[in-house]
């Protein structure tokens, strides 16, 4: 109920209290006059006095804030960034949402006041949260935010957003080298990232092979842990090539893997550049490669 409603209720109970004590029939003790009403018995007019309203209702709790001040928001690219402002007591303030670094307003109240429209102010009806929502976060947005309330004079405090950039790594070196019919093991991480993926995507060349069953390819991911392996269990020539990791909201990796006949796969990691180059890409040029390297010697 509001403070005017309070006052009216407190009236008219007052009143109905005073005028059913004065119809009664008169007794024939005397009986103490009350301190707050008084009955004029020549003009019969009823006079009421109230106490104040302070000592009634007690001073209004004042407004403060129920964020703590320096609160770190540490959110990734491309997620949504949610920066909380909790307001106690705001009564008719308004909050407003500053960008400190250039002092750009973001939005007053409910109304966005910048050009970007990723930022909004997000309130529910009787909520004491008014939270800047960020969509798309990027790199820039990292730095310093005012969350502003109007009164005299204006009360603020402040929250950082840092920005992360999540990526995939897959264990082990970039390059692997494997014999035919040995087991392939890949397992890729999502690292640096506030939220986990929705899924992980593995390509092989250009092509996706997360339900190659048919190939002996086995992909498995666990994204509460930010986990995908992929398995598979005798890799032949045809399985030899680029491997990608992909997560939806993560920068990809990718890793080489050689599949060949040698006696010494590790001979493969000290080879010339050039031996290299030529195994990876075969034809021609591998031919050129190592007449040359024959005549050389």
């Amino acid at each position: 109920m509001s403070l005017e409603g309070q006052r009216c209720l407190y009236v008219v109970v007052l009143l109905i209290h005073t005028v059913t004590g004065a119809g009664e029939a008169p007794s024939t003790s005397p009986s103490p006059v009350s301190s707050s009403t008084t009955l004029k018995a020549d003009q019969n007019e009823l006079t009421v006095t109230f106490p104040p309203l302070d000592d009634f209702y007690g001073n209004p709790p004042e407004k403060h804030f129920g964020t703590e001040n320096n609160t770190i928001v540490t959110s990734q690219t491309g997620s949504t960034a949610l920066l909380p402002c909790v307001i106690r007591n705001i009564g008719d303030g308004i909050v407003s949402w500053i960008r400190r670094k250039d002092y750009h307003l973001l939005t007053v109240g409910l109304t966005t006041y910048s050009s970007d429209q990723r930022f909004q102010a997000i309130h529910l009806q009787h909520s004491e949260d008014w939270t800047l929502k960020v969509k798309f976060v990027q790199k820039r947005d990292a730095g310093i935010y005012e969350c502003q309330v109007s009164s005299h004079p204006p009360t603020s405090i402040f929250l950082r957003l840092d920005v992360v950039e999540a990526r995939a790594q897959i264990s082990g070196p970039t390059e692997k080298y494997l014999k035919p019919g040995s087991t392939l093991r890949l397992q890729c991480s999502v690292v640096q990232t506030t939220e986990a993926p929705a899924f992980v995507f593995w390509y092989h060349n250009s092509r996706m092979i997360n339900y190659d069953v048919e190939r002996g390819i086995n992909v498995t991911t666990d994204p509460a842990q930010r986990l995908s392996d992929l398995l598979i269990p005798a890799a032949s020539v045809s399985h030899a090539g680029n491997y990608t990791c992909v997560p939806n909201n993560a920068v990809p990796a990718s890793i080489y893997v050689h599949i060949f006949n040698g006696e010494n796969p590790a001979a493969m990691q000290s080879s010339s550049p050039s031996f290299v180059y030529c195994f990876r890409f075969h034809g021609l040029l591998c031919t050129i490669l190592s007449i040359a390297h024959f005549i050389i010697r």
